[in-house]
């Protein structure tokens, strides 16, 4: 690593630290020539995934809509905000751990409700009748109904 005020090429790494949840780490430096104090900041390079949305588009998949999504669902309801970032970081592993490049927005929108019904059904129902933009009542209280009959069993 090059000293940033010198351009040393010798550096020593003073203390290291994992940041964001062991997904990167932090590590505080010091040039041997000129003794400048500087951080840097070491990740793993993700392949970007792309999402393929229901009229054929496609963007890059961003964790931080996904994030929104979930929190308008879970407005004023018992939900943390860190267990919405908990479910949104377990979906994006499970979209990485698939392998795929081109995930459908079809696959997200299944795999947030999937865990929503288990955090809260109230957040569950609001982000599926957005997701699965219910046309009328009676397609409402068929998910109701089968939401229901899951917790009967």
């Amino acid at each position: 690593m090059r000293c940033p005020n010198c351009d040393a090429k010798n550096t020593r790494v003073l203390d290291s630290r994992p940041i964001d949840e062991g997904r990167s780490i932090r590590r505080r430096r010091e040039c041997e020539s000129c003794q400048y104090r500087f951080t840097t900041f070491e990740r793993v390079e993700e392949i970007p995934l792309i999402v393929v949305k229901k009229e054929g588009t496609r963007e890059e998949f961003n964790r931080e809509k996904l994030k929104r999504g979930l929190i308008k669902a879970c407005e004023k309801r018992p939900v943390s905000i860190e267990e919405i970032e908990r479910i949104a970081f377990d979906v994006e592993k499970d979209l990485r751990n698939q392998g795929n490049s081109e995930i459908l927005s079809d696959d997200i929108g299944e795999l947030i409700m999937d865990r929503l019904a288990e955090v809260d059904e109230v957040a569950y129902v609001r982000f599926a009748s957005v997701y699965r933009q219910f046309k009328d009542i009676n397609v409402f209280m068929s998910e109701l109904n089968e939401m229901i009959n899951k917790n009967k069993k």
